[in-house]
């Protein structure tokens, strides 16, 4: 028996990097997990992989009605809802204010919260009264970003600490019947994209030339995290058994950023 046998999730951004690693951390535990993502080809290469445990979705995050369409697949699928985790997201490539022009500065402020923000918001709001059935969680990734500055640029720290409150406040507004959390991961091997046409030097992070040496310094533990590293966690807070008093918590997943001073003795 998985940690969790019988439970259906649904998962944004789940076809690369930490996001796959939760679908297939998920249903390793014995769940059953709807998949939204952007990506056609990746989505489908899931479903082949993990057949009827999944179902799939291509949508926006961004748009309500595809949102809307995601869970109501699932639900059509599987019957229930159990956890959200809202995990897709975009990065900045370490872009400062002084850098982006004042013309672009709305557009590209409004791109990156509509994703990073705003997709997490009609996430939740859409799965809202499908876990008020079940007196489910939501589950959402932040960064350690949300707490530090220089973990990436004006526009992703700034949307990443808005999520701190977003979670406290959906913890407020729901509890009793819905527990809402957090997983705050460090630096990651995986090939996040950044926006589009904010940075012309932006490329994947796991293909920055010496990213994942850097990445190690920078922490205690002196190790980049692949994205299976971090999964534990949010099986962790989806188990009604072992986190069912845990609500308005984050865990930190960053090889101990907090103290980073200390890897340079």
């Amino acid at each position: 028996m998985g940690w969790l046998e019988g439970q259906v999730a649904l998962i944004t951004g789940g076809t690369g990097g930490i996001g796959s690693a939760i679908v297939r951390r998920y249903v390793q535990e014995g769940a059953r997990v709807g998949v939204m993502a952007r990506n056609r080809e990746q989505l489908d290469a899931l479903q082949t992989e993990l057949g009827d445990a999944v179902v799939v979705i291509q949508g926006d995050v961004s748009s309500l009605a595809d949102n809307q369409r995601a869970v109501a697949q699932t639900l059509e699928a599987f019957g229930k809802l159990d956890t959200f985790v809202g995990n897709a997201a975009v990065f900045d490539y370490f872009t400062r204010l002084d850098r982006i022009a004042p013309e672009e500065l709305e557009q590209a402020f409004q791109r990156l919260f509509a994703i990073n923000v705003q997709g997490y918001l009609l996430g939740a709001r859409c799965a809202t009264d499908a876990l008020r059935e079940t007196r489910g969680s939501m589950i959402f990734t932040l960064s350690n970003s949300a707490f530090y500055a220089g973990g990436g640029g004006i526009l992703y720290v700034t949307a990443k600490h808005a999520l701190v409150g977003m979670i406290r406040q959906l913890a407020y507004e729901l509890a009793p019947d819905i527990r809402v959390n957090g997983v705050a991961p460090g630096a990651t091997n995986t090939p996040m994209k950044s926006l589009e046409g904010l940075n012309k030097r932006s490329q994947p992070l796991n293909a920055i030339p010496g990213f994942e040496e850097a990445a190690a310094r920078a922490v205690p533990l002196q190790r980049i995290a692949e994205p299976e590293d971090h999964t534990g966690h949010y099986v962790l807070l989806a188990s009604r058994k072992d986190s069912s008093l845990t609500t308005a918590h984050i865990i930190h997943s960053d090889g101990g950023w907090e103290i980073r001073s200390a890897g340079g003795r």
